[in-house]
């Protein structure tokens, strides 16, 4: 009995001076600080040399300059120039809507395009895939990230289930919480900034089968206005400045 019991006691003396010895492993970089570790970005579905002879592929995108007669049109809506007009680029094929896939789409399955820092947007142009009033779109908005301020010639819906947004729509700068849904009228500037430490992935809705928007020489969200709102929103204060 004694011998065995001495040798359990050996046995947990030696497990124990191993434990002791193991060094701890350390958490690492965003771990370490307690944040959160993102998703990889997207990778753009279309560059430079998908572009065609005459074209202009930048950032995944189709880029179309504006003529006068477009920038009259929007000198009846607002004060901004418009920089260019950014499309999906590449030929393609409507689908025969014959096949489940041709009705069924994954998120992996659509174009990627890059329209600003930490913005990234899969794109369900709808004439490319069967639709012929419907255009949608899924947000890689990284933290901080947000696109171009930009107009559309029609309506658009944003709609988020979860994070905290930033939006500048018209002269109206202010915060929403998810879940939500916003109505962007046609021709009015408008960005959208995420506030959280998380990917927002923002669903945009247009009732056109074409993906199409003009981008403005104005950002709004480098104003000491918008950084103000900014800040009172992630402390949680229920007081925002004043809107113009």
């Amino acid at each position: 009995m004694n011998g065995n019991l001495g040798k359990v006691l050996c046995l947990v003396g030696l497990a124990v001076i191993v434990a002791a010895c193991t060094p701890v492993q350390q958490p690492s970089g965003d771990e370490a600080k307690g944040e959160p570790s993102l998703p990889p970005e997207p990778v753009v579905t279309y560059s430079a040399t998908d572009a065609e002879p005459g074209q202009r592929v930048e950032h995944g995108e189709l880029i179309l300059d504006v003529d006068q007669a477009r920038q009259g049109l929007h000198a009846q809506h607002h004060p901004h120039k418009v920089l260019y007009t950014g499309r999906l680029p590449g030929r393609f094929q409507p689908p025969a809507m014959k096949s489940v896939r041709d009705f069924a789409l994954s998120k992996s399955d659509l174009d990627v395009i890059n329209p600003g820092p930490g913005e990234y947007v899969h794109v369900m142009e709808g004439q490319r895939h069967g639709y012929r009033n419907l255009t949608i779109g899924i947000t890689y908005t990284a933290p901080g990230g947000a696109p171009p301020m930009h107009t559309h010639m029609g309506e658009e819906s944003h709609v988020l289930l979860n994070g905290k947004i930033l939006y500048a729509l018209g002269d109206e700068i202010f915060t929403m919480d998810g879940p939500y849904v916003v109505n962007i009228p046609p021709m009015v500037p408008h960005s959208f900034q995420n506030l959280g430490g998380d990917v927002a992935e923002l669903v945009v809705i247009f009732p056109t089968n074409v993906w199409e928007y003009d981008v403005l020489d104005y950002f709004p969200f480098v104003t000491d206005r918008a950084k103000a709102i900014a800040e009172a929103a992630k402390r949680g204060s229920q007081a925002q400045p004043e809107t113009k």
